[in-house]
C-alpha cells in the first residue's frame, strides 16, 4: 500500500472513528451511575432495563427484522454476547470491585479482540497491535488503580468474563458483518432485544422481584438505556461493520478514562502526576490503534 493510499484510508477512518468513539465515551458514565444512582444487588435487572426497552425502540425505528434462520441465529448469538452477558457481568464487577480494578479488567478487551481476530478473522497478530494493547491497559491501570484496589474473586471473574464476552461478540460482529439493506439502528435493535429477552428469565430466577425504583434510580436507568444503550450501540455497531475491528476495540479504553474524569469532578477523587502519565499512554494507544502500523511492524505477505 502506498503512502498516499494510506493517508486517504486514515482520513476516511478519522470521522467514522470519532463518531464511534461517542459510544465508549457514554459508557464511561456507567460506573458513577451504577454506584451513585442505581439500587445495589440487582445487576441483571439493571442489564434488562438497559437492553430491552432500547432494543424495542430501535426495532420500531429501524422497521427491519432478521431474514432467514441464519440471521435469526446470529442476532441471538451476538445479542447474548454483546448485551445479555456483558451488561450484568459488568454491573457485578462495578458493584464488587473498586472502580479502578473493574475498569482495568475492562481495558483487557482490545487485547482479547486482537488475539481473537487471529483465529476468527484470520488476521495476523503484529507487535504493533499487541504492544499498544498492553500499553493501553497499562495506561488505564495507572489512571484508575489506587492503594484501595482490593480484589474480590467473583468481581474479578465477572470483569474478565464481561471483557471476554464482548470481545468475542465484537469479533463475530465484524466477521458476519451487517446484512444488506439493514441499517445500524435495526442491527443494534436486534442485538439489544435478543440480549434483553435472554435476561428476562435469568433476572427473575436470579433476583426475584424487581427493586423499588426512586427518582434517582429512574434517571439512572433512563440514561443507561437511552444514551448508554440505544444511541451508543447504534453508533458502536455502525463503526464495527465499517472500521477495522482492532481500531474499534481500542476505543473502549475511553470508557475508564471518562469514568476517572467523572470521579474527579463529581466524587472528589484526585488525579496526580501518575494518573496524567497513564492518561497520555492510554490516549496514545487509542490514537495508534486508528493508524496503520509502520512498515517494519507489518507481517510480510
Amino acid at each position: 500500500m502506498t503512502s498516499t493510499t494510506e493517508q486517504r484510508a486514515v482520513a476516511g477512518v478519522g470521522p467514522a472513528a470519532l463518531l464511534t468513539a461517542l459510544a465508549p465515551l457514554s459508557w464511561g458514565t456507567f460506573y458513577v451511575v451504577t454506584t451513585e444512582l442505581l439500587p445495589p444487588g440487582h445487576p441483571f435487572f439493571a442489564g434488562l432495563l438497559r437492553a430491552l426497552p432500547a432494543g424495542l425502540i430501535a426495532l420500531a425505528i429501524g422497521r427491519t427484522l432478521p431474514r432467514g434462520r441464519t440471521w435469526w441465529g446470529r442476532a441471538a448469538v451476538l445479542g447474548v454476547l454483546n448485551i445479555g452477558l456483558t451488561f450484568p457481568l459488568l454491573t457485578v464487577a462495578a458493584e464488587r470491585l473498586p472502580g479502578g480494578v473493574a475498569a482495568t479488567l475492562a481495558a483487557a478487551q482490545p487485547l482479547a479482540v486482537a488475539l481473537l481476530a487471529t483465529g476468527v478473522l484470520r488476521e495476523r497478530l503484529t507487535l504493533w497491535r499487541l504492544g499498544w494493547g498492553f500499553g493501553g491497559m497499562a495506561g488505564v491501570g495507572l489512571v484508575v488503580l489506587g492503594p484501595d484496589a482490593a480484589l474480590d474473586a467473583v468481581g474479578v471473574a465477572a470483569g474478565l468474563g464481561s471483557a471476554a464476552s464482548m470481545a468475542l461478540g465484537v469479533t463475530l460482529t465484524r466477521r458476519w458483518g451487517r446484512p444488506a439493506g439493514t441499517g445500524p439502528t435495526a442491527f443494534a435493535g436486534w442485538q439489544l432485544t435478543a440480549g434483553g429477552l435472554f435476561l428476562v428469565p435469568v433476572t427473575f430466577l436470579a433476583e426475584g422481584a424487581p427493586p423499588a425504583i426512586d427518582a434517582p434510580a429512574a434517571l439512572g436507568y433512563l440514561w443507561l438505556g437511552l444514551v448508554g444503550g440505544l444511541l451508543a450501540f447504534v453508533l458502536w455497531f455502525r463503526g464495527l461493520t465499517s472500521l477495522p475491528v482492532t481500531s474499534v476495540a481500542v476505543l473502549v479504553l475511553l470508557s475508564p478514562l471518562v469514568a476517572a474524569v467523572l470521579g474527579a469532578l463529581l466524587l472528589g477523587q484526585t488525579l496526580g502526576p501518575v494518573q496524567l502519565v497513564g492518561f497520555a499512554l492510554a490516549l496514545a494507544a487509542i490514537v495508534a490503534g486508528q493508524l496503520p502500523p509502520p512498515r517494519a511492524a507489518r507481517p510480510r505477505d
